[in-house]
């Protein structure tokens, strides 16, 4: 789990020892029910993602809880929403599978996950129904799981679902960007799944 760089830092901070221990006693690499509790509880991640020359690209991916499911022990899988139309995370997994998912726990018990893994953008695929609003899916196979300390997280406080996250029924509302003239002229057309 830990390259030269890391090591290198790791020995300079005596940290090896305890880096060493976390990693024999907190990493792994299937999805525990504590891990699928966890997550599937959260209305946002972070995703980090690199294109083919390894340069990285982070972003913020948000829905109701449970957008992000574990499907399985190896599994996890959330789907893409109509955004800006750059596909930054996703056009680097097409071309670098390598991902980082960071999940935040917020309030007054902070946590953090890390899921490091192997992604890919599924299309078509039947699953993609039972997310409304989903234009495709990614599903990841972790490689590594593990906790992260959570003390420098400020207390924070989820006030209100964002009105732009796709729900059964609910017809989608645009943000209003898209209607700016500089925009309105190349915005396409929503994909419809």
């Amino acid at each position: 789990m830990y390259h030269s760089g890391q090591r290198e830092l790791q020995d300079s901070f005596g940290s090896a020892p305890l880096a060493d221990r976390l990693y024999e006693r907190l990493r792994h690499e299937r999805f525990t029910e504590a891990d699928k509790a966890f997550i599937e509880s959260l209305p946002f991640f972070f995703l980090a993602t690199a294109d083919a020359e390894g340069r990285p690209d982070c972003s913020y991916k948000g829905g109701d809880p449970g957008f992000v499911r574990i499907a399985g022990p190896d599994r996890l899988v959330f789907p893409d929403y109509d955004g800006n139309g750059m596909f930054r995370s996703l056009g680097n997994v097409q071309v670098n599978a390598h991902v980082g998912l960071l999940f935040l726990g917020v309030g007054p018990k902070p946590a953090r996950l890390r899921v490091n893994g192997v992604a890919r953008v599924l299309r078509d695929d039947p699953a993609m129904q039972t997310w409304p609003g989903a234009q495709l899916l990614v599903e990841v196979t972790p490689t590594d799981i593990f906790p992260n300390c959570p003390r420098y997280i400020p207390e924070l406080e989820l006030k209100a679902p964002s009105p732009y996250t796709p729900r059964l029924d609910e017809a989608p509302v645009e943000p209003a960007w898209k209607s700016f003239s500089i925009f309105s002229d190349v915005v396409p057309p929503r994909a419809r799944p």
